[in-house]
């Protein structure tokens, strides 16, 4: 056996140990439907101004990423956009959504959205808190 440290991207073993997930995930929890959710908004110029993105698989929206550009932000973008995002996983079977966010990010954003924080990572030294949320949907 060896072991080895990669310090590049390498997009090919990462794939390789996500499939093995995947088929180990398989052998307990049935066949894995994911499919990708990405919701975006753009400018009268066609740029993108804000979105979430994340995928559904196994009844939970997993929300990667949400972000409204400056100029937008505090107008209420980032609410429709979350709650078209919620609305098509729900529709897709979700009964959950969970995400994770950084404190200077937005905790206040998404509990005012029905997120409850269930898991803190505190801040040290060099790094904010981190806080792991979710959205029951029933």
């Amino acid at each position: 056996m060896n072991i080895d440290i990669i310090y590049h991207e390498d997009n090919e073993t990462v794939a390789l140990l996500t499939a093995g997930l995947r088929q180990f995930n398989v052998e307990h929890l049935g066949d894995e439907t994911t499919e990708p959710l990405t919701i975006v908004a753009r400018n009268d110029e066609g740029e993108i101004i804000g979105g979430v993105a994340g995928r559904t698989i196994y009844n939970n929206f997993l929300i990667n990423v949400v972000w409204v550009d400056d100029l937008y932000r505090g107008k209420g973008l980032g609410q429709e956009l979350m709650k078209i995002a919620e609305v098509v996983a729900i529709k897709r079977g979700c009964l959950i959504a969970q995400l994770d966010t950084l404190d200077f990010q937005a905790p206040r954003f998404y509990q005012k959205l029905g997120f409850n924080i269930i898991g803190t990572v505190p801040k040290f030294a060099g790094s904010p808190a981190r806080y792991f949320m979710m959205k029951q949907y029933l």
